[in-house]
Order: C-alpha cells, then structure tokens, then sequence
C-alpha cells in the first residue's frame, strides 16, 4: 500500500477500510491518523503546492514538514488534487466512490458549491460514511463561523475556570479541543463502520469542537446546574475532591488526591496531622470541601518538611495517589512512558525524532504500524493507479494541473 519500504506489521481491526480525508490543521488529521493506526488506508487529499496549513506550522520541522504536522499524519498516502478544476472534481469523485469514509472540515457554502457535501454525497453514495468537522457544528445560528481550538475552549467555558487564583482566564496550553474532537471523530467512525460492514449503510457524522470542549467540561456544567456556585480560575484548586491539588515541597511541587474517606485517614497519619482525624466534620468530602482552606494550609506546612521523593515514598506505600509536576524534559524520559512505548519514532531522515502513539494498544496487533508521514503528493500517482486511472489519464491530470505529484527532489509538481 505505501511504496516505501516498510516493516510488517499486524492488520489492525479497521484493516481494508478505505479513508478519503480532506480536513486539514489538527482535529480531522488527529481523528484519520487514529482510524490510520488502527490499520486504515487514509488517502489524504491535499490542495496544490501548499498541502494541509499544519505543514508549514513551525519551525520546529521534522524533515519536510512541522513537528506538528508529523504527530498527527503516520500512516497515510498524500495525493494533491485541484478543485478548481473540473477534472480535479471528477478525480476525487472517483476515489469517494470506492471509499467506506470520506471526512472533511471545509465551508459548508464551499462544499454545497463543489457538490461534495453531505446531502450529494450521500445521495450519490448511500454506503459512505460522511465525517463534517466542523467548529461549531452543521446547524445552529453560528454554523458557518470558522472553528479553532482557542475559540473553543473559551467559548465551552474551560477558560473561565482555568488560571490563577484572581487572574485572567487562561487556555489550556496544548490543542485540546482538537485532540478532543478528533478522538471523537474517530470513535463515532469506527462505531458507523461496524454497522456498515454489517448492514451496509453509511451514515453523517458531525463532530464540533464546541461540542467536544462541552463534553470536557459536562462535571463541571453538571456540578453547575445542579446548583453549585459558577466557578472562577483557581489554580487547580476548586476540585469537587477535598484534597485533589498541588502542593509545594521542600524542593518541588506535588499533586495529592484523595478519592474517599479511608485515603483521607491514611493521608492525615503519613502527613501527622492527628487532629484531623478527631474532628466530625472532616470525615467526609463534604466536611472537608467546606473547610478546604484550613485543611490546605495545615498540609501546605507538613508538606514543606521533606522532599518531594520522601512524600513519594510514604504516599505510594500508604496507597495515596501523588505525581511530581513534571516538565516536558522529564515527560519523555518518565520509566512508565518508556517502558509502554508511549513514544514512537518519526522515520524521517535521521529516525532521532519522536512523537506520541495513540493512546489504545490491540493484544492482536502488539506491533503498531508506523509509516511515515506524506510528502505532498508523494502517493498521488500510486492511489489513482489503483483507481483505475491509467498512465496516460494521469499525465493528463497532471499536465491540465488537476493533480500533482512529487518529482524526483520531493517537491510536488
């Protein structure tokens, strides 16, 4: 399937399933590589000379593309078609045809002008499974407003109760709601697929990141309309767990949580706070949610004596749940990151780089497939060839300018 040489690796459950993905920037490639690495052939339709914006997002840059690029497009064949020209169309039409998914994040007025969306396709295809990523969904009064992940999270309300204590909002640091949606994405495919290889019917998906922070932050909204006080930016400390926090130690900060009530009378002894334990209305989470700043600046002090890997100890043998806050240095190089193979490598020209894996492992694929990311165009005369385009269909494709492929020096042409 990918003409560059490759190990073998396990068929992946979503193995013969056929992705034609038009989404660009994060949340779409997120989702296609999930559908990807589970054994999926993505064929990643790209515009000319430019391809997806997440190329150029740098620097850093992984070979020919962005590191960003690179975390989320293993796995899948690049082919640059032109929409703007007729021939263009009919060429992605043809690969659509014989496709079970087609995704895309594009203008819903751009897509009603191509004839690509949903209400076509799907008349024209009833058996595809048609994927809009959107920013805030196919209907509603703000369905046609552009979507990113900074809008999301604060519109879905995560930035009002993320920040300091008494300071500004703040954006979760990381693409959140397109990582979010993209899992999303990626589950209600594979759910679709299950009932088209059984029933084989297609069915519309249509994922938002508002809709996707709003899933985030459903306890929140819950613990809100259930008559709780709207929240502020706290610095973590507002959980609906008395104690769920970071704490200082003698060299760096820690995060304690203490999920019942027996976690709470082991913490009290190992952090020799007696006192806690004779008082009613600290043996429950509610009693201890009431006088939360009491029961903090008395820990706060203990907590100061000893260092962080001391508590550690203590904490892990009485079964109390702690993690240093640790830096993206120490992230990488964490024993349990290591020893899940929870970093891959990019084989990219020197093969030093590295990206997250998807966060599911398959008993029946214990080898995870990992092909390169695309060069743009690189698969464009591979993937029509196996559509039935013969080779001098495809010169003319590519000399009328509806398609493009790498030339010798990897650019696309």
């Amino acid at each position: 399937m990918n003409s560059r040489d490759e190990p073998m690796y396990g068929a992946g459950p979503l193995s013969g399933l056929k992705v034609v993905d038009m989404t660009t920037s994060y949340a779409g490639p997120t989702a296609s590589m999930y559908l990807a690495d589970m054994g999926a052939d993505v064929i990643k339709v790209e515009r000319p000379h430019r391809g997806d914006d997440a190329r150029s997002w740098g620097p850093p840059f992984v070979g020919s593309a962005s590191a960003w690029f690179a975390s989320a497009n293993r796995n899948k064949r690049s082919v640059v078609i032109d929409l703007r020209v007729p021939e263009g169309l009919d060429t992605l039409r043809a690969l659509i045809a014989d496709a079970d998914v087609f995704m895309e994040n594009l203008n819903p007025a751009k897509l009603a002008s191509l004839e690509i969306d949903h209400q076509r396709l799907r008349a024209d295809f009833p058996r595809i499974i048609y994927c809009a990523m959107s920013g805030f969904g196919l209907d509603g009064p703000d369905h046609t407003l552009p979507g990113y992940d900074l809008a999301a999270q604060a519109r879905s309300g995560l930035m009002s109760v993320t920040g300091a204590e008494g300071g500004s909002p703040q954006r979760v640091s990381t693409a959140l709601s397109d990582v979010i949606t993209g899992m999303c994405a990626a589950l209600a495919i594979s759910a679709a697929v299950a009932r088209q290889r059984t029933e084989g019917v297609g069915d519309l998906i249509d994922v938002s990141l508002l809709d996707s922070m709003l899933a985030v932050m459903a306890p929140r909204i819950a613990a809100y309309l259930a008559g709780e006080q709207e929240p502020a930016p706290s610095g973590g400390t507002d959980s609906v767990l008395a104690l769920y926090q970071s704490f200082r130690t003698a060299d760096r900060d820690l995060v304690i949580a203490i999920g019942n009530d027996a976690m709470w009378r082991r913490f009290c002894a190992v952090v020799e706070l007696p006192e806690f334990l004779d008082r009613d209305n600290l043996d429950n989470n509610a009693g201890r949610r009431a006088n939360r700043q009491e029961i903090v600046a008395a820990v706060g002090k203990k907590l100061l004596l000893r260092p962080s890997a001391e508590w550690r100890k203590l904490f892990g043998e009485a079964g109390i749940p702690c993690s240093l806050v640790q830096s993206l240095s120490e992230v990488v190089a964490d024993s349990q990151v290591e020893a899940r193979g929870s970093l891959i490598p990019v084989h990219d020209h020197d093969g030093r780089r590295r990206v997250v894996r998807s966060p599911f492992r398959f008993a029946s694929t214990p080898v995870m497939r990992n092909t390169p990311y695309p060069d743009l165009g690189e698969h464009t005369t591979e993937v029509l060839l196996e559509h039935g385009f013969s080779p001098t269909e495809i010169a003319r494709l590519i000399e009328c300018g509806a398609v493009q492929n790498r030339d010798a020096e990897g650019d696309a042409s």
